[in-house]
């Protein structure tokens, strides 16, 4: 989902820079709400690990450029359902910007619009989550049906966006829909492994039940294993 140098340049890049401060308030409305409920210690701790991870998905795990940007597992859905809301967003964006600055310097000016793609589709999955997902189940009891339409809503908004980024700044052509159309159609593969990795991932949190007491773990979010 990193988008190629050039394709938003000159003073439209403006607009990723008011977008990302839009996501960076949210964010951090998200951050105050989970340390009232949760504590500052429980959201630095996850951020921590989230940003890891994320640098990892971003690194280690295989990924190819297509089209106008590149297509990344980047398992935003199971950082959501695993780590919660705000650690997320906070190891999202933390993540990229360490890929930026170490690996990828060439991503720096891109990245307001980088960041804008993943946050933005992350706070959709979140406003989905909360109308789909059944509140008398723990995450751990989500079934194959549930994490795949986590996992739509999160990679199709990051589809969503990289359109948006790369006809703003190219403008509305053949040639544009073409390389577009070859980025959507690659990134949504990611959809028939996500959810696999995502109940992989959850069979696993469900081994720690019980161990993480009635107001959860440091590390795991409350909603983990139990009900909202």
């Amino acid at each position: 989902m990193h988008m190629e140098p050039g394709i938003v340049d000159g003073s439209k890049i403006l607009l990723s820079y008011a977008t990302a401060s839009a996501c960076a308030l949210y964010a951090a409305k998200l951050s105050l709400t989970h340390i009232r409920e949760e504590g500052a210690g429980s959201l630095l701790l996850r951020s921590v690990l989230a940003a890891m991870l994320v640098f990892v998905f971003f690194e280690v795990f295989p990924h190819a450029p297509v089209g106008v940007s590149e297509v990344h597992l980047i398992l935003g859905s199971s950082l959501f359902l695993i780590l919660g809301a705000a650690p997320t967003a906070i190891g999202l964006a933390a993540g990229l910007a360490l890929q930026s600055l170490f690996f990828e310097p060439q991503d720096l000016p891109q990245y307001g619009m980088n960041v804008t793609t993943l946050l933005a589709a992350l706070f959709a999955m979140q406003a989905v989550a909360k109308r789909v997902l059944p509140a008398k189940l723990p995450y751990v009891e989500l079934g194959y049906v549930h994490v795949l339409k986590m996992s739509v809503v999160f990679q199709g908004g990051i589809v969503t966006w990289v359109a948006f980024w790369t006809i703003y700044g190219r403008g509305f052509g053949a040639e544009t829909l073409q390389a577009v159309g070859s980025f959507g159609a690659a990134y949504m593969t990611v959809v028939l492994l996500e959810p696999l990795v995502d109940l992989a991932v959850l069979a696993a949190a469900k081994g720690l039940r019980g161990r993480t007491g009635q107001g959860g773990s440091v590390l795991l979010a409350r909603r983990l294993h139990h009900a909202a």
